[in-house]
């Protein structure tokens, strides 16, 4: 793992008298200071090079070019190692809340004493030094992804890059929502890295790929002779989580005694190893996922209504790959980069063709599905480039399986075709670029038929 030479902090306020005083408080050696007088510059210095902190002062975060929320969201997508400080004054408390809501680290309010200033950025900058660093291609040092290996530029992801650094601001439970294969063992990873329990263990628990029997011991461990074949004693993973997270994967499908026990674990922060009498004590972190709608299930009685609203409390839907077609480039570039590494291939992009087809496939398996479509056409390729020959037939021209509609023998042509656009956005969500590609017509060919046929 590589060490940063220095700390890097940018400090971003109007007055140069308090930036001058700023830069007085850390004269050692091992901590650089780069002033600005506006927001204008942040997000290039950024890029340049990685930031440890970023202090802003209130009548700087109003007063520019730049919207202030807006740099905060690009902050937390672009460099969310980056602890960012906010320092206000009493009359500016209603935008404290705003930037809170962003992911803000910390904030305090003028006058600060130069002490407690001091103690701020050394906690900022040790948060932001338990992320590793990898060198980039031209030798930097770069901050390693602390949002793990989630990749996304549109307006969703944007979203749950601002989230996850909120949650990652508490300790409260967190329940992960979304499709399978959409990422939300990713997201529970960001989370537990970018809290102050990232230096505790992450233990992840697939609850769904368990035997129902064998669910209490995993959680909870067990002492020996507590059942047949228990041999010895077993921690759990609650207690091998200690003061980490523990990421409960598919939480819709533990029967009711494991969610009684659960229950007590969340209300006491203790729980039982199975057959023993000791209570143990548990600070690990819960966040959960779910593929499953827990709303349905408590209405069937399958899941406790007193469990869901204690897992509940912060949610983060992630959304479907479908739902985000512009990530797809960047995710087929992160899964070029990975599997070229993998299968010693040197594949360095695909042609426009391949990408339109990827982009107009509705993806049901999510960002997992693309990862194994760009891993078998990596592995297929013997040149430079991936084509539709690489893609499996489902996605490829003319051998899709299509979703069947059928007429009776004399129907109008004018209701076939209106048929026809009817069903192609229903099989591609309402996704007017896939639907025009599935019907093998342009998108302004689909919008004068919008037209011809009163289709809104």
């Amino acid at each position: 793992m590589a060490k940063r030479a220095q700390a890097r902090i940018i400090a971003v306020a109007k007055s140069g008298e308090f930036l001058h005083r700023f830069e007085s408080l850390f004269p050692r050696k091992g901590i650089e200071v780069h002033a600005e007088r506006s927001l204008d510059h942040v997000i290039e210095s950024l890029e340049k090079q990685p930031y440890d902190v970023l202090l802003i002062t209130s009548t700087a975060f109003k007063a520019g070019g730049v919207d202030g929320l807006e740099l905060l969201d690009l902050v937390a997508a672009t460099s969310p190692q980056t602890q960012v400080l906010f320092l206000a004054s009493q009359a500016d408390i209603q935008t404290v809340v705003s930037v809170l809501k962003r992911g803000v680290y910390q904030y305090a309010t003028f006058p600060v004493q130069d002490e407690e200033l001091r103690l701020l950025v050394e906690a900022a900058v040790e948060t932001s030094r338990q992320h590793p660093l990898r060198p980039t291609s031209r030798g930097e040092e770069v901050a390693t992804e602390p949002l793990g290996k989630i990749v996304g530029r549109s307006d969703q992801m944007r979203e749950v890059f601002r989230l996850i650094r909120q949650a990652a601001a508490t300790d409260i439970p967190v329940l992960l929502t979304g499709e399978t294969g959409s990422g939300k063992d990713l997201v529970a990873q960001a989370i537990h890295w970018q809290s102050q329990r990232s230096s505790g263990p992450y233990v992840p628990v697939n609850l769904g790929a368990l035997p129902p029997d064998l669910v209490p011991s995993e959680l909870f461990g067990h002492e020996k002779g507590a059942f047949t074949g228990a041999h010895g004693l077993r921690k759990g993973k609650f207690e091998l989580a200690r003061e980490g997270t523990v990421f409960l994967d598919e939480i819709g499908t533990i029967d009711e005694k494991v969610q009684i026990a659960l229950l007590r674990l969340i209300e006491e922060r203790r729980f039982h190893r199975l057959g023993g009498c000791k209570s143990i004590a548990s600070d690990a972190r819960i966040i959960a996922a779910t593929n499953a709608n827990l709303s349905e299930a408590m209405e069937r009685g399958t899941f406790r209504e007193d469990l869901f609203f204690r897992l509940d409390v912060f949610r983060i839907d992630v959304p479907p790959l479908r739902e985000r077609p512009n990530d797809i480039s960047l995710l087929v570039d992160e899964f070029l980069v990975r599997y070229n590494g993998l299968f010693g291939k040197n594949v360095r992009g695909i042609t426009p063709q391949c990408m339109s087809l990827l982009e107009s496939y509705a993806w049901p398996g999510n960002v997992r599905e693309l990862k194994n479509v760009i891993q078998r056409g990596v592995l297929l390729a013997t040149d430079e480039v991936l084509s539709p020959d690489h893609l499996p037939a489902k996605l490829r021209p003319g051998r899709r399986a299509p979703t069947k509609v059928s007429f009776d023998i004399g129907t109008p042509l004018v209701e076939v075709e209106r048929e026809m656009i009817v069903k192609a956005l229903e099989v591609t969500q309402n996704n007017r670029k896939r639907a025009a590609a599935l019907l093998g017509i342009s998108r302004r060919a689909l919008y004068n038929k919008f037209h011809k046929h009163g289709i809104v």
